[in-house]
């Protein structure tokens, strides 16, 4: 198994600083090129219905931001695939690959929220079957351009064709979890790569997660070499701890206690930020050196080809994101790249240096 590591930025694109969502808009083309500039491999924007979110529509977003960029890989996280119709997904990345050149990518998962369900006239009872047939008929839209395909809560096809084509064959479709082991086999199953959000506790308690998805996607009889797993934390690079801590403590502690708030958990103080930060927590947090030791201390764990940084967090100035963005591609990636391609036969280097790109065979 390749030992790099693919580094990308994702954001939720989140409005409680109360910066208008048209700012926000601009901030956001401005986090995503940054990235693109510094050689950064991918950039992922989540799907929200909700007033606190900016997103609603990530393929529009991922549009323009294909014509901002050249070459960083543009990807949803998450498209909420169980209240989404497959073919309309289908169609809108196919058009973000053709724009991009081949760099669009969907990550399905079933969202963080539940507003959707009710905003498109779904049942949440439905909620697990919902996902797993609209999965099954987004692959099998992208595996070939007509589809005959019936199932329970959408109208059947019948050799329907379905355009336009996008410019990747197959166009990559990643499977987005937050810890459940169903969902993690239903991942290895199919075949498919695997984002596994980890927002809590220590990262450590994930590893029977992502072992329980290579067997599966072993047992299925998939090449457990071509199995891929992303790792998706919270994380902010400051020029040091002090100075990562005051822009991004009491921003992150306010979303998390507001969302927590919503869930029944119970309030999260200083004292939770200080173990999430701690060398084993699960904020990949502080100066260039604090994190470069977190993720490569991840991959010690998980052994995975993809980690995004999620920074653009709450009410985290937009100066200090791009900041932080500007020493994760300029320090914190050379870093980790350099880290890597030592543990790995001179064969493989190449692929680490950018001279074969992983991304490109899915």
């Amino acid at each position: 198994m390749l030992a790099g590591m693919e580094l990308g930025v994702a954001t939720f694109a989140d409005l409680s600083s109360g910066v208008s969502p048209e700012q926000r808009m601009r901030d956001l083309i401005e986090e995503a090129t940054l990235a693109d500039e510094l050689g950064l491999d991918v950039f992922a924007v989540g799907e929200h219905h909700r007033r606190d979110f900016l997103v609603s529509a990530p393929a529009v977003v991922l549009g323009a931001l294909a014509v901002k960029t050249e070459r960083i890989r543009l990807s949803s996280a998450v498209t909420v695939l169980s209240s989404d119709d497959p073919v309309r997904v289908f169609q809108q990345f196919a058009e973000v690959d053709l724009l991009s050149g081949g760099r669009a990518e969907i990550m399905a998962g079933r969202g963080s929220f539940i507003e959707s369900f009710p905003l498109f006239g779904y049942d949440l009872d439905d909620y697990e079957e919902l996902f797993e047939e609209k999965l099954e008929l987004l692959l099998a839209l992208r595996d070939r351009a007509e589809v005959t395909w019936t199932g329970r809560h959408r109208p059947p096809l019948t050799d329907a064709v379905v355009w336009p084509r996008p410019r990747q064959d197959p166009l990559p479709v990643w499977v987005a979890v937050g810890g459940t082991p169903r969902s993690v086999v239903r991942a290895g199953a199919l075949g498919l790569p695997l984002t596994l959000a980890i927002i809590g506790g220590e990262p450590e308690r994930f590893v029977p997660l992502v072992d329980l998805y290579r067997r599966a996607f072993t047992a299925a009889g998939h090449n457990p070499e071509q199995a891929r797993v992303a790792i998706n934390t919270h994380a902010f690079i400051a020029e040091t701890t002090a100075a990562a801590d005051a822009a991004f403590a009491a921003p992150y502690l306010a979303m998390m206690n507001r969302i927590g708030r919503e869930r029944g958990w119970p309030p999260a103080g200083r004292s939770e930020y200080e173990a999430l930060r701690a060398p084993h927590g699960a904020l990949a947090l502080g100066s260039v050196e604090q994190v470069v030791e977190k993720l490569l201390f991840e991959h010690e764990l998980f052994a995975h080809q993809r980690y995004l940084a999620q920074m653009s967090v709450g009410a985290v100035a937009h100066r200090d994101v791009m900041r932080s963005i500007e020493l994760f591609g300029t320090e914190v990636a050379p870093a980790v790249r350099a880290a890597l391609a030592e543990k790995v036969a001179p064969a493989d280097r190449a692929a680490l240096a950018g001279e074969v790109s992983p991304a490109r065979a899915l």
